[in-house]
């Protein structure tokens, strides 16, 4: 990574293991929104559906353990005891794998509602912070020094506010969700955010964050805007190739219901630099946990003895499948 770039109730599971689940609270807090307070009854229902699994499994479990009380004695198990065992050992699984799959609903929901609070936090922003165009109108308004500041609150609120992608039980994620590449004749569209590799003022090579200003389908180029003007009287535009841009995902993926969608431990990708606007190569150390969560991610660089960077968070929206281009 170069150092001078660009930019500078607890419910029981079976055995003895336990998981604690928060439940909602008693009365609604008046700054909980109407969307909050709907995935938070959804959750307070999925909890009480499973204590109820829960003690349907134990008094199974009891069951098992009086049948085998009384066969234990005996020199040979009669046909009925052993139908019976078999009975009953095939409830208490099925009622385990009936609570399994409501506490995994329990956690889906407690991410919902992780992402519904950032949604609302990200809305109550400033408005004059929640998007690209006001960002440009303050940038030639003489703020100095806040200029990047606020880019940086921006894209970061941009990777909050993305969308996570629902699929139906068995869909596959589509093109641009986590690391699902887009389709090959995919375009993208102007005021799509993408990362362009674009031969900078000093020469270099450099993969930047950009805005698609415009796509001519005769030469297949990009007309691409960079994303930060600071430092520079006019926006700098760019026309590169097809294959010197990725496009940024557009939803989210889950790593509850489609860990398929995240790239793996050790994987190569193009990562943004935090508090830049800059993509480097990188590889994964560790995937998101929760929707919520993001990536860390360890940057190349040679001044350290590995040859990566100590690990950093990167939001799933800035982490892209890596690219190799040929230089010209």
């Amino acid at each position: 990574m170069p150092k001078g770039g660009k930019h500078v109730g607890k419910i029981a599971s079976k055995g003895t293991s336990s998981l604690s689940i928060p439940g909602p609270p008693s009365s609604k807090p008046p700054d909980v929104t109407p969307s909050v307070a709907s995935v938070l009854d959804e959750l307070k229902s999925v909890i009480k559906q499973t204590q109820e699994e829960k003690e349907v499994g134990e008094q199974t479990l009891t069951g098992i353990n009086k049948t085998h009380e009384k066969v234990k004695n005996e020199p040979r198990v009669s046909l009925y005891f052993k139908q019976k065992l078999q009975n009953q050992y095939v409830n208490a699984l099925q009622a385990a794998k009936r609570e399994l799959v409501l506490l995994e609903q329990c956690l889906k929901k407690v991410d919902e509602v992780k992402v519904e609070i950032g949604e609302v936090q990200a809305r109550a922003a400033p408005p004059s912070t929640r998007n690209i165009d006001d960002y440009r109108s303050k940038m030639h308004s003489g703020l100095g020094t806040m200029r990047r500041g606020m880019l940086m609150t921006v894209l970061q609120q941009y990777a909050v506010e993305q969308q996570v992608w629902k699929g139906k039980p068995g869909e596959s994620p589509p093109p641009l969700c986590g690391c699902v590449p887009a389709d090959e004749k995919y375009r993208c569209k102007p005021a799509d955010q993408v990362a362009a590799r674009v031969r900078t003022e000093d020469g270099e090579e450099q993969w930047i964050l950009a805005e698609v200003f415009s796509y001519n389908s005769h030469n297949h180029r990009y007309c691409v805007d960079d994303i930060d003007e600071e430092g520079h009287n006019e926006q700098r535009r760019y026309h590169v190739s097809k294959r010197r841009i990725v496009p940024l995902p557009r939803f989210k993926a889950d790593p509850l219901t489609n860990p398929e969608a995240l790239f793996r431990h050790r994987q190569l990708v193009l990562a943004l630099y935090p508090q830049t606007t800059c993509f480097y190569r990188a590889i994964i150390d560790s995937p998101p946990k929760e929707v919520a969560g993001e990536y860390s991610v360890l940057f190349e660089d040679t001044s350290y003895p590995e040859g990566y960077s100590p690990a950093l968070d990167v939001p799933q929206r800035y982490v892209l499948p890596m690219r190799e281009t040929k230089k010209k």
